[in-house]
């Protein structure tokens, strides 16, 4: 990942001392790092703000992260979401890949592993924040005529 960069993450787990302890780890290697207890908080924290990668827990009480994952998907489809959790199944694993997700791993999770993913999906949100401003300035000359 890139030093001149940091990664803005979401982190959302509904373990409070998972999420505080997991963050200030995150946080450490240089990411700007912000949480959720719940997906319902969780959409509401993406609102108005960007984030490079969301981390989001799989099994939590009220809306599941896979509820979370396809309510993020559906209003921003460029989200970048890894999927975290301590009970993976190839079923659930293939469900939130369909779902959007751009990967999913268990805890406990190696940090090493988790920003190499947090800076493929930071690399690839931009290229794809590039295409749609390219895509917007050839808009732009075509409605002007320039």
């Amino acid at each position: 990942m890139s030093e001149d960069i940091k990664a803005s993450v979401l982190v959302v787990d509904d373990e409070e001392q998972f999420l505080d302890v997991f963050s200030k780890r995150l946080e450490g290697r240089g990411l700007k790092v912000d949480k959720a207890v719940s997906g319902e908080e969780a959409l509401n924290r993406v609102k108005g703000k960007d984030f490079d990668t969301i981390i989001l827990d799989m099994m939590m009480p009220g809306i599941s992260g896979l509820d979370t994952l396809k309510k993020l998907k559906e209003e921003n489809p460029d989200a970048q979401i890894i999927i975290l959790t301590g009970h993976a199944t190839v079923e659930k694993g293939v469900e939130a890949i369909k779902a959007g997700a751009v990967d999913f791993l268990e805890k406990p999770v190696d940090i090493n592993k988790l920003l190499e993913k947090i800076g493929d999906a930071q690399h690839k949100r931009m290229i794809i924040v590039e295409k749609k401003s390219e895509e917007a300035v050839k808009e732009l000359l075509k409605t002007k005529g320039w």
